[in-house]
């Protein structure tokens, strides 16, 4: 039986600008290409929906945050739209975009606020494209955690789990309009695993 035809053309030009953007850059820590993080978000996002578009937005969410690529660059090359969602998942605060500058460590809880905030408020489609970058990024430190244990927060900026706990529920509760999907039921059954119920308990108090 023929494979049903799709035109992907979108989703191709999106792939192969995403693998030029991050070229020779490592995943951080995990000793593999930094591209294998955005197309493992773009197979989730492809659980939730077809829409080309925001499956290139899935492939394209961190070339803003991590390389030279710019929000006028991904408007010019795939229009607002795509633009507009890899700008709401770009890491910033009060609208900034985060460079980088100064320590990772001491802004590192406004950022996340800033991000859990952000998405509460975002769209229907936002949130779609933040759900593979989270399930997928959650799925690493669940597959870590189950081989180092809590050393695992040591690689981190921020090294004490309880922050990460309220960052992770917070962006769970934040995605929770996509709650009947696959990819949100196992993004919470991998919370819990890590932060099970019984030890949970919010950072700083």
């Amino acid at each position: 039986m023929a494979n049903k035809y799709i035109d992907s053309t979108l989703l191709d030009k999106a792939i192969i600008f995403a693998v030029q953007a991050h070229h020779n850059t490592e995943r951080r820590g995990k000793g593999f290409p930094y591209i294998v993080h955005p197309m493992e978000a773009v197979e989730i996002v492809s659980t939730i929906t077809p829409d080309q578009e925001l499956l290139a937005a899935a492939a394209l969410h961190d070339t803003v945050e991590d390389t030279d690529v710019t929000v006028e660059d991904l408007r010019r090359e795939f229009g607002d739209r795509i633009a507009e969602l890899v700008h709401s998942e770009s890491d910033q605060i009060g609208g900034v975009l985060f460079t980088g500058e100064g320590n990772e460590a001491d802004t590192w809880h406004a950022r996340k606020q800033a991000a859990i905030d952000r998405l509460a408020s975002a769209t229907h489609d936002a949130k779609i494209v933040a759900m593979g970058d989270k399930l997928s990024n959650m799925r690493a430190i669940y597959r870590d955690y189950m081989t180092r244990g809590d050393e695992l927060w040591q690689i981190f900026h921020v090294t004490d789990k309880a922050a990460h706990e309220w960052h992770y529920r917070g962006l769970a509760t934040a995605l929770a309009e996509l709650s009947d999907t696959f990819a949100y039921k196992e993004f919470v059954a991998l919370i819990d695993k890590v932060f099970p119920h019984d030890t949970s308990r919010q950072a700083g108090a």
